[in-house]
């Protein structure tokens, strides 16, 4: 079974579970380099992962050209991931992982797709929540038919688009078989998270109809509905899928609902460990496992490949444009041309009254859990 060298570059809090992920998989990768500008946070890595032996550097360039890794793992912020892509390409990578969201364009998540589609790079992008028992279970379960046949896919995260939203569109084109989106609309305003390291208007409310004719709903930000206790907002999240025969629901923090043929029509919820116990339910592994079946069987193409993600990413620029110039947004969108959206919104966007403080700080009221 061959094992495939890895570099990371990126030892924070997601660091730290994307080397979790990579240690579960002890037969498949094998780390060769670890990479952070802070010496504090390397430190705690190899302390706690027993990395004694695994080489360090400061500088991701010189760790990239000292060990030549087969696989770059980079988390880093949405502005320095196609200056990442690059230096992968320059050192001879085979494959990257990368974080969400892809870039902070959509100019720039197509050079990143375009950079590894020309260098035969095998590229995913970290959605990795969908690895989560509840989400894994309602996925097995609408495939089998539960509920019918998808009508309506319904997103809600209390987190602005750029945190948690590109997460549940990435989800909802996967719960639904992969169909991709024919056209957006939508609505957004607030500019206080625009100058966050993953900047996006504070609220989005978008619709699109997918190639089967499922219709997707989305809400992301601070006037979505909220369904855990305040001090939990940042990963309050619900997605809901509606059949022919009843619905289903699945949140991060584990909990689930469902109302199907096989409930006879009774409402059952339930509660899953949940993203809060990502140490103890490691979901980064099989992300990182289902990665290894991809390099070495192109046919298995990985959930979260960078192909997938970019049309996600797509799907949310779409709703911002359409947002800003008035017009239901057809897709693909195939004239990158024009001015970047996010330089639009922070010109754009008025101030909706509210500051980040009083959005954010978990005293905005909140409505209780169901």
């Amino acid at each position: 079974m061959k094992k495939y060298t890895v570099a990371i570059m990126g030892l924070g809090v997601r660091g730290r579970i994307h080397v979790h992920g990579l240690l579960g998989n002890p037969e498949r990768f094998l780390l060769v380099g670890l990479c952070d500008i802070d010496q504090g946070a390397m430190d705690k890595v190899v302390q706690e992962f027993h990395l004694e032996d695994v080489p360090q550097f400061l500088d991701v360039e010189e760790m990239l050209e000292t060990v030549r890794p087969e696989v770059f793992v980079f988390v880093t912020y949405p502005d320095m991931r196609l200056n990442m892509i690059e230096l992968g390409i320059k050192y001879g990578v085979k494959a990257v992982s990368l974080e969400k969201p892809m870039a902070e364009s959509l100019q720039e998540a197509k050079k990143m797709v375009d950079l590894c589609r020309e260098h035969r790079i095998k590229a995913v992008v970290c959605h990795q929540q969908k690895y989560l028992s509840q989400f894994q279970r309602m996925k097995e379960e609408i495939d089998a038919g539960v509920i019918g046949n998808i009508r309506k896919i319904h997103v809600e995260t209390q987190a602005w688009f750029s945190q948690l939203g590109t997460h549940y569109v990435d989800y909802t084109l996967w719960i639904n078989h992969g169909y991709r989106a024919k056209w957006v609309a939508g609505h957004i305003h607030g500019p206080a998270t625009l100058v966050d390291s993953h900047p996006a208007p504070d609220y989005l409310l978008g619709t699109m109809e997918l190639e089967n004719g499922v219709r997707a709903y989305i809400e992301c930000g601070y006037l979505s509905e909220a369904h855990n206790p305040p001090e939990f907002s940042s990963s309050d999240n619900r997605l809901t899928v509606y059949g022919t025969d009843g619905y289903m629901y699945a949140e991060t923090d584990g909990f689930w609902g469902a109302c199907t043929k096989e409930t006879d029509g009774r409402f059952v919820t339930g509660k899953d460990p949940g993203w809060r116990n990502h140490q103890q339910v490691p979901i980064q592994t099989p992300y990182y496992t289902e990665f290894y079946d991809w390099l070495e069987d192109d046919k298995k193409v990985h959930s979260c490949n960078i192909e997938t993600a970019y049309h996600g990413f797509e799907i949310l620029e779409g709703m911002c444009i359409s947002a800003l110039d008035n017009v239901r947004v057809d897709l693909p969108i195939t004239d990158l041309t024009y001015r970047p959206v996010l330089e639009r919104m922070k010109k754009e966007l008025p101030p909706c009254g509210t500051t980040l403080r009083k959005l954010y700080d978990g005293k905005t009221p909140r409505k209780e859990r169901d």
